[in-house]
């Protein structure tokens, strides 16, 4: 998720992750016929396809406006990835340029150089004395697709040719084309879809035990470990304590590390990438999201210099090239985006909109009794809620609670019992207050909908439900 970070549902589960929360097993058939046209949306069900009240005709700014004429405050900066707000005139006339001039070049077999510019300028923002090479692709999926074929074909050529396996963390989402869909790790529905994970391993986020163990029985056969630096997952950071384990143990067993940074790059954490506040930088490390503001299908990976070396030294041809990737247009807009977030001053704006949510967000925790806690970093947040029973809001109702902030006037995206938050980083604190509103007013009117219902349900059929939801939750993780 192409790899939109949204998540499907699993085969027989209901997904609970934080990118989706669909509420039907995948293969079911759904009550109604689609009342769509010839579009068929992703991970929306067909009874919700043709609804208006979903169709996005505009956007400026931070407001969204759709076909059924409403308008609605953006808390999800769109998929994650309009980190300086919808309509940036400097991204859309940077890429206007583009097109006319240059219409479509390509890096297959050939370089053009807008994509030299905005190599050199991604290097020159991560960091020039670790990164040396840029590859660029067309989502964060296919992204993480080369990185599983680049740290391979590493040790291929450093005489370790045994190193195939992948490491990535449980709960973890990495996309959903076939290399991705295999590396990320909740139950999204791989084997249905015949996704081959035989050369993949999970462990679980923040216990360094956990990978230490797989490392003593196969650390001579693992090629990468792949993390995100903040789960997408419910938002979950990783810890220092992580981390630093994960930098010993990559120096004890030479696998490379892999930072996914599709969703935190480009300030939403509040440093231009997060692991560049990591005691020692990734090997490779790949952005996604807010690259070209949301503009262009469009992804990196960040090489270092030593795995780029290895290539070099060797003469050797990585076998990998999409044609979409590295455009003009694209690298237009890459190039268009690093200069405003610079011009924007984005990075420390980002991180004093994260106090702001800090101290909004305990608010909302000390105020509201549905909201059990918030997980999170910068401007990447989930709101966690409860059930009248004090158990965590079962994934069946995620959806009736997203569409509750939305009747309320925010777009939020589903998350692990509750909402994520995703403000532009350009947000006023206006419009922060707006949305964390917007938040309160859903969950109340979501509770108050449910009260009745949960009131006139009968005993065992209350019981039968609530089992049946909390099977779906547990099923999923």
């Amino acid at each position: 998720m192409s790899r939109e970070r949204h998540g499907t549902p699993a085969a027989g589960t209901h997904t609970a992750d934080a990118h989706a929360a669909d509420t039907h097993p995948a293969g079911t058939a759904q009550a109604g016929p689609a009342r769509g046209g010839a579009l068929w949306p992703a991970l929306l069900e067909p009874s919700a396809h043709g609804d208006d009240a979903l169709c996005a005709v505009s956007a400026k700014g931070t407001r969204v406006r759709f076909a059924d004429g409403r308008e609605l405050l953006c808390g999800a900066s769109g998929l994650w990835n309009t980190n300086l707000g919808y309509g940036n005139e400097a991204v859309a006339e940077a890429a206007a340029a583009a097109l006319r001039d240059a219409s479509y070049l390509s890096v297959f077999r050939y370089e053009n150089s807008y994509a030299r510019r905005a190599a050199e300028a991604l290097v020159d923002a991560a960091g020039p004395a670790h990164y040396g090479r840029v590859l660029f692709s067309t989502s964060g999926g296919a992204a993480n697709d080369l990185v599983m074929k680049l740290a391979r074909h590493h040790h291929a050529l450093r005489g370790e040719s045994r190193r195939k396996l992948v490491v990535g963390l449980r709960d973890s989402y990495h996309g959903l084309t076939f290399g991705g869909f295999a590396l990320t790790g909740e139950d999204l529905g791989q084997q249905l879809y015949g996704v081959d994970q035989r050369l993949v391993r999970h462990v679980a986020a923040n216990d360094p035990d956990d990978l230490a163990k797989l490392l003593s029985r196969q650390g001579a056969q693992v090629a990468a470990v792949v993390v995100e630096p903040v789960l997408g997952t419910g938002a979950v950071p990783l810890t220092d304590e992580y981390i630093d384990a994960l930098l010993r143990l990559r120096a004890e067993h030479g696998f490379l590390l892999v930072a996914d940074e599709v969703a935190t790059g480009f300030g939403r954490t509040g440093a231009f990438f997060a692991s560049e506040r990591w005691p020692e930088r990734p090997d490779l490390l790949i952005t996604s999201k807010g690259l070209t503001n949301g503009t262009s299908a469009a992804a990196a990976v960040l090489a270092s210099r030593e795995v780029a070396d290895t290539f070099d030294a060797a003469g050797a041809l990585l076998s990998h090239g999409e044609t979409q990737a590295g455009t003009p247009v694209t690298c237009a807009a890459v190039l268009a985006t690093l200069e405003e977030m610079h011009r924007l001053d984005a990075v420390a704006r980002a991180r004093r909109l994260g106090r702001l949510l800090d101290a909004e967000l305990a608010r909302l925790v000390d105020e509201h009794p549905r909201v059990t806690g918030t997980t999170g970093v910068g401007c990447f947040r989930s709101v966690r809620v409860c059930g009248p029973d004090g158990a965590p809001l079962p994934q069946a109702e995620v959806p009736a609670l997203v569409a509750a902030v939305r009747d309320a006037g925010a777009l939020v995206h589903p998350g692990l019992h509750g909402v994520q938050l995703f403000p532009a980083l350009v947000y006023t604190d206006a419009e922060l207050h707006e949305l964390l509103e917007c938040v309160r007013a859903g969950i109340s009117a979501h509770t108050a909908a449910h009260a009745s219902t949960d009131t006139s349900t009968d005993t065992s059929t209350g019981t039968a439900a609530h089992t049946a939801s909390a099977d779906t939750a547990a099923g999923a993780r």
